[in-house]
């Protein structure tokens, strides 16, 4: 189940998202897992960003993943019902809106691929390493593509 909460002022198509994410997860062969999934505002981003990151400053996503450890393209083995949760992602679209001149995208599309990204990092992808940043970004093209309409 994808559990999304709108809590920021940003008008944005929440049904999209929403959409958007059970198809990843259908294709990551994860859509009986739960999602939950955060929308929220520049200053509760700040707060959670400096709580979690040590970072005194807004970002445009976090995520929180059930399954830290994780390593990419490893599966979840779940047990229980309780176990089936990918983790959390929190966006910030206000954050999302004001940086979108560096990244050259349209609101909704820049929205897509910070879905995926979250995603991707609570299926166990990262980017601190390039080796890693490699097999991260075509993982993100692979469910970016998925949402081309």
């Amino acid at each position: 189940m994808i559990a999304l909460q709108n809590k920021q002022p940003i008008p944005l198509d929440t049904q999209q998202l929403e959409k958007d994410a059970h198809i990843i997860l259908q294709h990551l062969e994860y859509g009986d897992f739960d999602l939950g999934i955060l929308l929220t505002d520049t200053k509760t981003m700040h707060d959670l960003n400096k709580k979690h990151r040590d970072k005194d400053k807004p970002t445009d996503i976090l995520s929180f993943p059930f399954y830290p450890e994780l390593q990419p393209g490893q599966r979840i083995k779940a047990h229980t019902d309780d176990e089936k949760n990918i983790g959390d992602i929190i966006i910030c679209p206000e954050y999302v809106k004001s940086d979108l001149e560096r990244w050259g995208q349209p609101f909704e599309q820049r929205m897509r691929v910070l879905l995926v990204h979250g995603i991707c990092h609570l299926i166990g992808y990262d980017h601190i390493k390039d080796e890693d940043y490699e097999v991260m970004k075509q993982k993100e093209e692979e469910l970016l593509s998925l949402l081309k309409a």
